[in-house]
């Protein structure tokens, strides 16, 4: 795609977007509140990103300042929209739910503007991840010269609508992103980084060159059948359990922002739960088998391979 059609496009799309999150908020504030609950966090600070986190205090708000911050908390877009102490490299979470009376009528036009905007998200993603052509490192500033400010964590995320479960409670989820490479993937990849002639702090073009060769030789090395996988922690996430009686049926979800809940009345109003400060310190850990022994290979990716 020529390079002005797709600046023109993403232009498109994120006005469209503006436009249907604004027509959802006014969709919202005209239907009942029945229940809302909102779980405020700690704000992370630029240059504070990776702090290992080991408590997160929870503030809890009630009724429509919830709803309200909800539905700022669906347009928030830009950095425009957040101080300019805050990073915009980690995205703003807002767990909770709202939950709201909604006829039929109501109900359908709920659901389409959702399905709408979240097309426009998957829309907006695959422009700048896909149509784009550009790897990885190179989105952040070709985003930013043509969409100043925009927060893409923020943009890609889908708003959640549920129909009336009987109880919402929430918590934490610590999990790993695992991923099993071939060892021609991750030599590809390498040197895909080489091509690049890219550096990255605090090292040098040449000094990053090396390191990058280096670890390309060391992925040489290994034996042909050794296996590779990516395993790389995330931080702690809040999640939402959803539970439906007639089912008898609980399904976890990520909730990073409020879940949109559609009561037909007052009869349906779910359970909701409340978030609880997470401590890392009491973490109640599932059993696990025990795993295969790994050797980290390339830290910066965390790599790992079960041969040396």
């Amino acid at each position: 795609m020529p390079r002005y059609d797709l600046v023109a496009d993403l232009h498109e799309c994120v006005n469209a977007l503006e436009l249907g999150l604004s027509t959802l908020r006014q969709q919202v504030e005209q239907q009942p509140l029945l229940i809302a609950r909102a779980f405020s966090l700690p704000e992370i600070e630029k240059g504070h990103e990776n702090d290992e986190i080991e408590r997160i205090a929870v503030t809890q708000h009630l009724g429509q300042k919830a709803r309200d911050m909800a539905l700022a908390h669906y347009c928030r877009l830009f950095m425009q929209h957040q101080s300019d102490k805050l990073s915009t490299k980690s995205a703003v979470r807002l767990p909770g739910a709202i939950c709201i009376e909604a006829d039929e009528t109501a109900t359908e036009q709920i659901r389409q503007q959702v399905a709408d905007i979240n097309a426009l998200k998957l829309r907006l993603e695959h422009l700048i991840t896909v149509e784009s052509g550009l790897p990885s490192e190179a989105r952040f500033e070709f985003v930013h010269q043509h969409l100043r400010g925009l927060i893409t964590l923020n943009a890609y995320r889908s708003v959640t609508l549920l129909q009336a479960p009987d109880s919402l409670r929430f918590g934490w989820a610590n999990k790993n992103i695992i991923k099993n490479l071939t060892r021609e993937a991750v030599v590809e990849q390498l040197e895909r980084s080489l091509k690049a002639n890219r550096a990255q702090a605090p090292w040098t073009r040449e000094q990053w060159a090396e390191k990058v060769q280096q670890e390309l030789e060391m992925i040489l090395s290994l034996p042909a059948d050794a296996k590779l996988k990516i395993k790389r922690p995330v931080k702690v996430q809040p999640i939402a359990r959803v539970w439906r009686a007639n089912e008898k049926k609980q399904v976890q979800l990520a909730c990073p922002s409020p879940l949109l809940v559609l009561c037909r009345d007052k009869t349906q109003v779910p359970i909701l739960g409340e978030l609880l400060d997470y401590d890392a310190d009491n973490v109640a850990h599932r059993y696990k088998p025990l795993a295969q022994p790994l050797h980290l290979v390339i830290p910066r990716l965390h790599l790992w391979s079960d041969r040396l």
